[in-house]
């Protein structure tokens, strides 16, 4: 039996604002750019297709929809194993009968972790399977951790090591019973794709997009909620009217709510445009950008998070304009071309975006100090470093 290189995730939705369930696609996408059998696992609760062979074999891998495809920009070769959930058992779940007991109980440590050679996962129910079942486990941990962790779990030889987004989940991991030697930072990464320009495409984005004979393009590509700036921009987008401005992400609650709150501003200037699909068609809309945006604001959030945006901002080659945050700090001695600006002040990043318009005008084959910068953080980078830490 062919081991592979398993990635489970608790919860794929395949709808926006979904940062983590992108992550973990991708890092498994880049298992299979690396050379790895990858599969991708994760609960299901629509109807299986061909239910009989679905529910007796859950460990059959499969190929993804095109749905899948487009939803999360991945390449050919990376299968899927989506575990049917019965609809009724998430309806009526409760301490004895749930969901979450027929993957942890049965599909997990009889099915799926048998055939893996490496798992990689942010679910410690699944990172506490594979140690029973003596499989090397990598685990993640994005956000604060909450409960101390048995050390029967993480001094085990096949938990190899815990990654983390930041300097302060890696102290909050280590706090929580996590040996430190096994605790690592790493930044997010990027698709290879968006090293690849798209001229023609990105044209066609500022055609669509420039209005009143405006000439220069700014764009925000992420979620959309209050602490990653979206009012901040909107403020600054007032103080430049003659610059249009682009918001793509966020749900379609989020979008309507930012599009009204732009019209009760007086703001005639930026448009949202949601969610876009296929997700490789963001690549052309960055690159059709004069200027990307990273107006986080300042705050608990602020000092762990690690945007996946920021690092495909600076693969596409344009020139960014970011707020002062923790996390990112280390890149504002670095040669990217941009400028750095203190979060929550719409006049100062409004001013910034000036400046960077004046001193940087937009280059239709981006700027080789960005694109060049950006070759370490592709998610192949980030998971060959991952693996080379664990030693596997």
């Amino acid at each position: 039996m062919e081991k592979n290189y398993l990635v489970y995730t608790s919860h794929l939705s395949m709808k926006p604002d979904s940062a983590h369930e992108i992550h973990d696609v991708m890092c498994a996408n880049a298992a299979k750019n690396l050379g790895y059998s990858s599969i991708f696992a994760y609960p299901n609760y629509e109807p299986p297709s061909s239910k009989t062979k679905q529910w007796l074999f859950p460990s059959t891998p499969q190929l993804p929809t095109q749905a899948f495809k487009e939803f999360y920009n991945v390449d050919d070769g990376l299968k899927i194993t989506p575990l049917p959930i019965p609809k009724l058992l998430d309806k009526y779940k409760n301490r004895i009968i749930n969901p979450y007991k027929l993957v942890y109980q049965y599909y997990l440590p009889l099915h799926i972790i048998p055939t893996a050679k490496i798992v990689h996962t942010r679910d410690w129910s699944c990172v506490k399977a594979a140690v029973k079942k003596k499989i090397n486990v990598i685990y993640e941990r994005h956000y604060f951790e909450e409960r101390v962790m048995e050390p029967k779990i993480t001094n085990s030889p096949y938990l190899k090591i815990a990654i983390t987004q930041s300097d302060l989940i890696k102290k909050s991991l280590i706090e929580f019973g996590m040996p430190e030697h096994k605790v690592f930072s790493l930044h997010n990464g990027f698709s290879q794709s968006f090293l690849v320009r798209e001229p023609e495409a990105a044209q066609e984005w500022r055609n669509k997009l420039l209005k009143n004979n405006r000439q220069q393009l700014v764009i925000y590509s992420g979620a959309l909620y209050s602490f990653k700036g979206i009012d901040v921009l909107i403020d600054a987008a007032k103080h430049l009217p003659n610059v249009q401005f682009a918001v793509t992400g966020g749900t379609p609650e989020q979008v309507e709510h930012y599009r009204q709150s732009a019209k009760d501003k007086q703001v005639d200037n930026i448009d949202f445009l949601g969610w876009i699909l296929p997700r490789s068609s963001l690549i052309s809309l960055l690159q059709a950008a004069d200027i990307l945006a990273h107006p986080h604001c300042s705050g608990h959030s602020a000092s762990f998070t690690n945007p996946v945006k920021f690092f495909q901002y600076i693969a596409v080659g344009v020139p960014i304009v970011a707020t002062e945050i923790e996390p990112l700090m280390e890149f504002k001695k670095s040669p990217i071309v941009g400028a750095w600006c203190e979060p929550d002040h719409p006049v100062k990043f409004a001013e910034c975006i000036k400046k960077v318009l004046q001193q940087y005008p937009r280059k239709v084959e981006g700027y080789a100090e960005n694109i060049s910068f950006a070759q370490q953080f592709t998610w192949e980078a980030r998971s060959a470093k991952i693996l080379q830490l664990a030693n596997l």
